[in-house]
């Protein structure tokens, strides 16, 4: 089975995990490309936003009034933020919930984008928008800090480098959660108590 078919057979089984904690919320997309082997789209925040400015990021953000629910929140703002139509988004699963540093409860949602897809970054939210392989993903090791405490529980932050980009934090989080758990990684970042 290639990886987009084993990406899309392996999380009708993912189990997901609350996050008992009243924050803001918001909502991400995960946008893979619909190759056999996939790239997984990633954006350059702008050096001008408020909170992770220049930080390697998913398009998505904070939740609207509007929104009818946080899948409807992660696929506006990838509409916004690099032009991506939702009607262009097969969403395949949502992920648990994480929070961010900046009191933020944010939900992921996994998509399939065609791998020729138009985008276009919405240039005072987002400095570039480029695509990294799943296979890279798969065949590096994060760098993982020393235990920090977040919520009562302690991690280990992820660091990836691609091509001149940290991809860390938050975003780092999301992707191992999505390697452990439908490509058997095993890279824990969670210390056991």
């Amino acid at each position: 089975m290639d990886r987009l078919n084993l990406l899309r057979h392996k999380l009708q089984d993912y189990q997901l995990r609350d996050f008992p904690v009243r924050l803001p919320e918001a909502a991400v997309l995960m946008p893979f490309t619909d190759r056999p082997d996939p790239e997984l789209i990633l954006t350059v925040r702008s050096a001008g936003m408020p909170t992770h400015a220049g930080e390697v990021a998913f398009p998505g953000g904070k939740r609207d009034p509007v929104d009818r629910d946080l899948l409807s929140t992660a696929l506006r703002e990838s509409h916004e933020e690099v032009g991506l139509s939702p009607e262009e988004v097969e969403v395949v699963a949502q992920l648990s919930p994480l929070a961010s540093r900046f009191g933020m409860k944010v939900t992921p949602f996994v998509g399939i984008v065609p791998h020729d897809v138009a985008l276009l970054a919405e240039e005072r939210e987002i400095d570039q928008i480029f695509r990294v392989p799943l296979e890279f993903f798969l065949d590096t090791r994060p760098d993982l800090s020393s235990p920090i405490d977040f919520y009562g529980k302690k991690f280990r932050i992820p660091t990836y480098h691609y091509d001149g980009k940290r991809i860390w934090g938050l975003t780092a989080f999301m992707i191992l959660d999505l390697l452990n758990n439908v490509f058997d990684a095993d890279i824990p970042f969670e210390e056991s108590a």
